[in-house]
């Protein structure tokens, strides 16, 4: 990726046979058909096709990138990796083409170390470490073994109208993990369980999070609605102190029901512990958030008594309870809030 080609597909399906037919003879286009992958499901083929181990595309490259998949990627059984696919230092990629990667987690998600939360080394699907100005456009991420997709170190990403895909009794398969990156968008995208900030405070060299933006979506049947997790230990000990703050919230659906809480907040892991969680939480704003809990106790606004959180603003919150044996309820700690339009249920601030 070195070179100076300024285009670079590969094809990992003959659903692109018509297309890519010629393409040994076209300069700057590489199709892995012609480096000998067989698309059977059986052969490892390390350049990308059907069944393929881990596979690192690495730059920095002289030109935009180009990544195309129109069929399915398969993961082997077991990998001895954190990794599967991985995107490292390049700068104008896109990765397109509607196709799927596979990573065929339900083979491990029941092994004992990992059922019981302990470290399995299952690797995440998809990673982007240190991609700049990229697309990731319409492709599909399919029962993960850990992780789905991992953004690490990126700046100005957009993610758009992909799918993440697992069952909902997998095991610890985040959607999309993103970390210390800038700039990232994700829109008309399909994924389960919540919208989630955190955890915060779990490791002791965090930056400060600012500037996150949550808009028109429809969350159906997930575990949680909107939620920000923080943590009162940090891996080594204490929490270490953190800043977190400039979040909205808007024009969210809950639909059929979320089954835990739909608005989860400053939701503090080891929340009785003797010394509260250190990251201070400001200016976060939900509003209009409406639709159905499977919980009678719909929202928590929980935050540490060391670092109370300030500035939070509720407005037109219209939750129920789908449920007949009494009515929605709230649970509030620490919290300065302010108040617009209906909320309801009624706020315990």
């Amino acid at each position: 990726m070195g070179s100076s080609s300024t285009f670079l597909k590969v094809c990992l399906s003959m659903f692109l046979f018509a297309l890519t037919a010629n393409a040994h003879s076209r300069p700057g286009i590489f199709n892995v058909v012609d480096f000998g992958a067989v698309a059977d499901g059986k052969i490892d083929n390390a350049k990308g096709t059907f069944l393929a181990g881990p596979v690192s595309f690495k730059g920095p490259c002289k030109a935009p990138i180009v990544f195309q998949i129109a069929g399915k990627v398969i993961a082997p059984e077991e990998i001895q990796s954190e990794n599967w696919i991985t995107f490292d230092y390049i700068t104008g990629l896109t990765v397109s083409g509607g196709g799927t990667f596979d990573g065929r987690g339900a083979l491990t998600w029941f092994k004992t170390e990992c059922y019981k939360g302990g470290s399995c080394n299952n690797p995440i699907n998809i990673k982007f470490n240190f991609v700049t100005d990229a697309a990731i456009r319409g492709i599909t991420s399919l029962d993960r073994k850990f992780f789905k997709i991992l953004v690490y170190g990126c700046k100005n990403m957009k993610f758009i109208a992909v799918k993440i895909i697992a069952p909902d009794w997998s095991h610890n398969t985040d959607g999309i993990h993103i970390g210390k990156s800038s700039g990232i968008s994700i829109s008309r995208a399909f994924i389960g369980h919540s919208i989630s900030i955190g955890s915060l405070g779990r490791y002791d060299d965090e930056e400060p999070l600012s500037g996150i933006y949550v808009r028109n979506c429809t969350l159906t049947g997930t575990d949680n609605g909107v939620r920000i997790k923080t943590w009162a230990i940090s891996t080594t000990g204490r929490s270490p102190p953190g800043l977190a703050s400039n979040f909205k919230f808007e024009d969210i659906l809950m639909n059929n029901g979320v089954k835990s809480y739909s608005i989860l907040f400053g939701d503090c892991f080891f929340l009785f512990l003797q010394s509260p969680s250190r990251v201070k939480i400001s200016n976060v704003s939900f509003k209009n958030i409406r639709g159905t809990s499977r919980s009678k106790l719909a929202v928590k606004l929980l935050c540490s008594r060391g670092f109370p959180c300030h500035q939070v603003e509720l407005g037109d919150i219209n939750l129920q309870y789908a449920g007949s044996d009494g009515p929605v309820t709230s649970m509030c700690w620490n919290v300065g809030a302010i108040f617009s339009g209906k909320v309801f249920p009624p706020t315990c601030v």
